[in-house]
């Protein structure tokens, strides 16, 4: 790993700690949990690092999915008070998605490092340009589908976010939006998800991760324990913050800002992956 100054480390220090703000804010307005934020950021930090590629993005991934724990509790207690998290169907759908993270931690640990940003880059530019352009009216369905398939598609909510290292907002609310869910309501509820694939998913990258060689100085697995010491307390800080904003922006302008936090993520991390 290259030698940095002190001003360097202040630097990254100083980035770190603005990239926990705002992912705090973003997790409170959106209900993604700040993994949005938090794994680009983590990823050029690693490459300005001289972070072995190999490793790279599972560590941006798992350090991410370490802060979302912390981050969507503080979260879902603000859009709790609110009435907007729906606990009923976190009932039904939790078991499924710790189910579907178990499959994406293991699937992202035997990967290499350019099909986590592929897969990371692909699901977020495909539900910004849903959010961004899609219309209120449409609809896959009055309500979400009952048997396997619900329990289907929190599966498959719980594995992608695994490996994306996102609180699981980045699809349950477009998804839930689909079938007729008030935009609000899917946020509060999304921020809940983000616990439930926290805890595991951060679990299983500390495991995968073990003893690998080329990971960054006091890691833990996959989990950088200086990256998550920095981004915890300023995300924690400020989740209830945007969780109360969320509550005053329309359904309109919120889906904007979702789909422009989005579409920026993704299409960067596409410029990484091709120059």
């Amino acid at each position: 790993m290259m030698q940095l100054e002190l001003s360097q480390v202040l630097s990254f220090g100083a980035m770190l700690l603005a990239a926990g703000a705002v992912a705090g804010i973003t997790a409170g307005l959106l209900g993604v949990g700040g993994g949005i934020v938090i794994v680009p950021v983590l990823w050029h930090m690693f490459t300005a690092l001289g972070i072995d590629e190999a490793v790279r993005m599972h560590v941006a991934v798992g350090t991410s999915l370490a802060t979302i724990i912390a981050t969507s509790v503080s979260s879902v207690r603000s859009h709790h008070k609110r009435g907007a998290v729906d606990f009923a169907l976190l009932k039904s759908w939790g078991p499924w998605i710790f189910i579907g993270v178990l499959i994406g931690t293991v699937l992202a640990g035997h990967v290499r490092g350019p099909v986590l940003s592929s897969v990371f880059a692909t699901v977020a530019l495909i539900v910004s340009l849903h959010m961004g352009f899609g219309k209120p009216e449409w609809r896959l369905a009055p309500e979400l589908p009952k048997g396997v398939g619900r329990s289907l598609l929190a599966t498959v909510i719980g594995g992608i976010s695994a490996m994306m290292g996102i609180g699981g907002g980045t699809l349950s609310v477009p998804i839930l939006s689909l079938f007729g869910y008030p935009i609000h309501r899917a946020v509060g509820t999304a921020a809940a998800i983000g616990f439930i694939i926290g805890i595991p998913g951060a679990i299983g990258f500390v495991y995968s991760g073990w003893n690998v060689a080329g990971l960054p100085p006091f890691s833990l697995g996959y989990i950088s324990l200086i990256g998550f010491a920095l981004i915890f307390p300023t995300s924690t800080l400020l989740a209830p913050y945007g969780a109360r904003l969320a509550h005053r922006i329309n359904t309109r302008n919120l889906k904007r800002v979702f789909a422009l936090f989005l579409g920026f993520t993704a299409l960067r991390m596409f410029y990484d992956l091709l120059f």
